[in-house]
């Protein structure tokens, strides 16, 4: 197994503040993560200042206000964007944004990001579908939801509109997600329905799930991120602070190394022990020269080394060639053929 890809999900959890942008760059980095994603919108592009919040975004942030106004709050300018990309070039971590609008699909291509990842919510638009198909790069798909058939439909508008490379993730747009919920085997269903690269994009509490994906083979994992539960914000309460997303990526790379590669042989580390762990035939109490070898006087005990147990039926009924205490290694050489 290759690689996870990490990606360390800022998001919008910036509020609104590049300084705030630049430090959970910062905090990616640190952690481990391999791509640092953010959210890039124009609100008026996105939502309609009629439209309601999330349930889960009532209960972070109230509602004493629209969707509009608490996404306008949150939204960075195409320049801040640019400063982002600049800093996380130099920080060595790949930097990505999700788009949530065509114009900011166009901006995103033209400053030279390396794919584009496609959140659950647009996996029914079709013209943003056809917008970032056309632009020929990679795409990462969330498919939070998403009924197969949906899924499929977008697979098949991506593939029209020129899309090679489309890797899905399996997701739970809820926050967080109930454990009941998360279906993590769906995952492999996308997989053997789709023949693509799959992953998981998670919104559970905590780090087992990710890292229980990526041991189910999961080659992409996305996890929110904050530098603070307590900042006020919608995702925030649903997302990893830095250590724990340190924590979760350490978490996956142990598991990649306990992987392997499949084959069952002895490891360079256990070699040692078999000698200790294993036994040999030895005498169960004193044998003289000449007598016959029984069940009675013979034991199986630790160290090995030894004539193994395997070869019990063997020497049973043989005639020991020489005197032997109790405990010694009853060896193949001692024996003569049975007289």
């Amino acid at each position: 197994m290759g690689k996870t890809f990490i990606i360390a999900e800022a998001g919008e959890n910036h509020n609104g503040k590049l300084e705030l942008a630049f430090a959970l760059i910062d905090k990616a980095a640190w952690a481990g993560a391999d791509c640092v994603k953010f959210q890039t919108f124009v609100t008026g592009e996105l939502i309609s200042k009629r439209a309601e919040k999330a349930e889960y975004q009532k209960a972070a942030t109230g509602n004493n206000e629209t969707q509009y106004e608490m996404l306008k709050k949150l939204e960075l300018t195409f320049e801040e964007f640019i400063q982002l990309k600049k800093y996380a070039d130099e920080k060595g971590i790949l930097f990505l944004s999700t788009p949530f609008d065509i114009p900011s699909v166009r901006f995103l291509n033209s400053i030279g990001i390396s794919c584009f990842k496609v959140p659950s919510g647009e996996i029914t638009n079709y013209p943003y579908l056809m917008e970032i198909a056309g632009t020929g790069k990679d795409i990462i798909m969330s498919t939070g939801m998403a009924e197969i058939w949906e899924i499929e439909q977008a697979v098949s508008v991506l593939r029209e509109g020129g899309a090679e490379n489309i890797s899905l993730l399996h997701c739970n747009t809820e926050y967080p997600t109930p454990m009941e919920d998360v279906n993590l085997r769906a995952m492999l269903s996308l997989k053997e329905k789709f023949g693509v690269r799959v992953g998981y994009s998670d919104h559970t509490k905590g780090i087992e799930v990710p890292v229980a994906a990526v041991a189910l083979g999961a080659e992409i994992v996305e996890k929110h991120f904050t530098l603070d539960h307590n900042m006020e914000g919608p995702d925030h309460k649903a997302s990893l602070e830095p250590e724990e997303l340190k924590a979760m990526v350490e978490g996956i790379r142990n598991i990649e190394k306990a992987l392997g590669n499949g084959v069952k042989t002895v490891s360079k580390s256990e070699k040692k022990n078999i000698t200790a762990a294993r036994k040999s035939i030895v005498a169960a109490r004193r044998i003289a020269r000449g007598d016959m070898l029984t069940e009675e006087n013979l034991a199986v005990k630790r160290p090995g080394g030894g004539l193994s147990p395997m070869k019990w039926k063997d020497v049973i009924g043989t005639y020991a060639v020489r005197d032997f205490q109790e405990d010694e290694m009853i060896c193949l050489e001692n024996f003569p053929q049975n007289r």
